[in-house]
């Protein structure tokens, strides 16, 4: 193989990185471990970085729509022996309590991204992808076909570059993405739990509040996921307090009182996110190519955004594929990964958007619910509208 990049057969006897990797991956998230498996087993030598050391919690609904299911298998998973709880029905509350009930149309299964993604970690190092944790990417530039990666780890270099490290990002902030100044208008801050509960295992519930929604689902063992969404107001108010937040404001909502009253939290104190945004970004920024929540973040509501990241990450790969198989000059590799990216998501990312005017708005949700209390087949018509097909 040219630049100096070994073939795969030639990685299992390797010890040190090459002097120009393939692919570096910066985020081993869904999207960026499931991209580097589909790279390295196509042969191509690739670089992972990650800030964490696996396994570690994020902050995430941990509900993945069944669209997913044989594209995580075949990574090689064994989704079939976890005896993972499989979601068939959705509850829906307004901050007054009320409530509807519809099936789900395509569903979901919960699995914990703890397990999830410390597993696909090690079917990347099986691979032989190379994988630098507790390793963060500070800055890339990029010059004559190739890109330069600075990181704790030192300085590495590319053929190509994937940003795959989820919402926001330091590298968000030196390439100025427009998003940056919009989610101030708009600042949200997620948290989450796990937590033990008794609630039906094929449900999963979504109850609004005001300035925000919190979910509660199965995941894999005696385990819950509660993970809400607040506009950031909502803390400032309740002096930064998490405990005071949720008693003042998403106590107002009898149904999320009855989760909080009997639910244990497994955790010493929440995880939170902050700084979250739902404007649109590109999925190309200084000939990186952006996959997963990095190219465009769908509404937590939908469910659908780790269905998106594993996605995303096959569409980057067959792009990339024909790149360095000479299909494709980088340009038209480019213009293509955007144009399918924008085909198979834009439109559920609109109808995120549309939805997420109605949640979290006391009267507005309410009316919405009212409204599609009697029409089960529109309720499941929305659901259909921001998931896709198997892939």
């Amino acid at each position: 193989m040219e630049m100096g990049v070994p073939l795969a057969a030639d990685r299992s006897v390797m010890t040190n990185p090459p002097a120009i990797f393939d692919t570096a991956i910066i985020g081993g998230g869904l999207a960026g471990l499931s991209l580097a498996i589909q790279l390295s087993r196509k042969g191509y030598c690739v670089a992972l970085f990650e800030k964490e050391t696996y396994p570690f919690h994020k902050v995430c609904g941990e509900y993945i729509s069944m669209e997913s299911w044989d594209f995580l298998t075949e990574l090689g998973l064994p989704l079939n022996e976890w005896n993972l709880p499989r979601i068939g029905r959705l509850i829906i509350s307004a901050p007054n309590g009320r409530s509807i009930s519809e099936t789900l149309p395509l569903g979901g299964f919960g699995i914990s991204r703890f397990k999830l993604d410390a597993a696909l970690a090690t079917i990347a190092r099986d691979a032989g992808v190379f994988l630098f944790e507790n390793t963060r990417a500070t800055g890339t530039e990029y010059e004559n076909e190739i890109f330069s990666i600075r990181t704790a780890a030192g300085l590495f270099r590319a053929r190509m570059v994937c940003g795959c490290y989820g919402k926001r990002s330091n590298l968000d902030v030196k390439w100025k993405r427009s998003f940056i100044h919009t989610s101030r208008k708009a600042n949200y801050v997620g948290v989450k739990y796990h937590v033990r509960a008794s609630f039906p295992a094929e449900e999963i519930a979504l109850h609004n509040f005001s300035g925000g929604y919190c979910g509660i689902s199965k995941i894999e063992g005696d385990r819950y996921c509660l993970c809400y969404l607040t506009l950031a107001e909502n803390l400032k108010k309740s002096g930064h307090s998490i405990q005071e937040m949720e008693n003042r404001i998403l106590e107002k909502n009898p149904k999320l009182r009855e989760v909080f009253a009997q639910v244990e939290s497994l955790y010493e104190n929440p995880l939170t996110i902050s700084q979250i945004s739902f404007a649109k970004k590109t999925q190309l920024v200084d000939h990186v190519l952006c996959v997963g929540d990095a190219a465009g973040m769908i509404t937590p509501l939908c469910g659908n955004g780790m269905s998106m990241a594993l996605h995303g990450s096959k569409i980057a790969a067959a792009c990339l594929d024909k790149f360095f198989g000479n299909m494709y000059d980088r340009a038209r590799m480019e213009a293509d990964y955007q144009k399918q990216w924008n085909r198979t998501f834009a439109g559920r990312l609109r109808t995120g958007r549309v939805l997420q005017r109605f949640f979290g708005n006391p009267f507005l949700s309410t009316l919405l619910l009212q409204t599609l209390k009697p029409f089960p087949g529109i309720i499941r018509s929305l659901i259909r509208s921001t998931h896709g097909e198997g892939f």
